[in-house]
């Protein structure tokens, strides 16, 4: 039986392996119930006895594919329905390597319904809770392709860039209602990922991969110092705050009734 006080219940997609498998015994260390969400129920009912075992906690394991609807809805469900839940997880995801023109388009369909509408849904089922319960987490996992589209297939950098606007939207409008948000770009991390997107892990330097244990120790290291981006590798911070006060340093000249002066445009005279 564990001796933690519980911290309520986290759900995590893309439980089964990887990142997901990690935060799961992570977050059931510190004190949470689970509930582990991924497609392959062996793996997820192995994890399970593992961490009941070991932690003490429940844990409960949901098998679904959440790019089909039925099985997307059922999660959505537990979001509404289960008043524990106070951490969401996003991290189901896949990637792509090929350039574009290489690439098969149903699967980059199949990407962008699992890394942008799957996300977007399951955030849209959690967060009406955790604002009217006064509290919750989510943590979206992105990727530094979200801010270096270029060194991978667009349409996945594209999916993972949504993913951290989405976030920096929720942050603007929940940070007042008590909902917490944290995004997390990993660079090159040891998982199956890099097999699904047909780039062998054994591809890549060395020195640029990080192991799962390390990504998600350094990600919850970045949650407890109170940061909303989170970037394992980055040095220094102060870089990150640099890009995003460029970014934020554009939004009084984005919007003005004529052209700027640099382009030449006449003015129009007055009908």
């Amino acid at each position: 039986m564990s001796t933690n006080p519980s911290k309520g219940t986290a759900l995590i997609t893309g439980a089964s392996s990887g990142i997901g498998a990690i935060y799961a015994d992570r977050l059931a260390r510190r004190g949470y119930d689970l509930i582990l969400v991924a497609r392959n129920r062996g793996r997820l009912d192995a994890l399970a006895e593992r961490l009941t075992t070991a932690t003490g906690r429940s844990i409960e394991a949901v098998a679904a594919d959440l790019n089909d609807k039925a099985d997307l809805a059922r999660i959505e469900n537990i979001l509404k329905t289960d008043a524990s839940i106070t951490l969401l997880v996003n991290n189901a995801g896949v990637g792509a390597s090929k350039p574009l023109l290489d690439g098969d388009i149903d699967s980059l369909d199949s990407l962008i319904s699992l890394n942008v509408t799957a996300l977007t849904r399951l955030t849209y089922a959690a967060a009406p809770g955790f604002v009217a319960r006064g509290g919750g987490t989510i943590i979206n996992i992105s990727s530094i392709v979200a801010i270096s589209p270029e060194m991978l297939n667009g349409v996945y950098g594209g999916s993972k860039a949504f993913v951290l606007a989405f976030s920096q939207s929720l942050k603007h409008e929940l940070a007042d209602k008590g909902v917490r948000i944290q995004v997390v770009l990993p660079g090159a991390t040891a998982t199956e990922f890099w097999d699904v997107a047909g780039v062998p892990i054994t591809h890549l330097p060395e020195a640029i991969v990080m192991t799962s244990e390390d990504l998600v120790d350094g990600a919850l290291a970045g949650f407890d110092q109170g940061e909303f981006v989170t970037i394992p590798s980055l040095p220094n911070a102060a870089d990150w705050d640099r890009y995003e006060s460029a970014r934020t340093g554009l939004a009084p000249n984005l919007s003005h009734k004529k052209p700027a002066e640099r382009y030449g445009v006449a003015p129009r005279a007055a009908a």
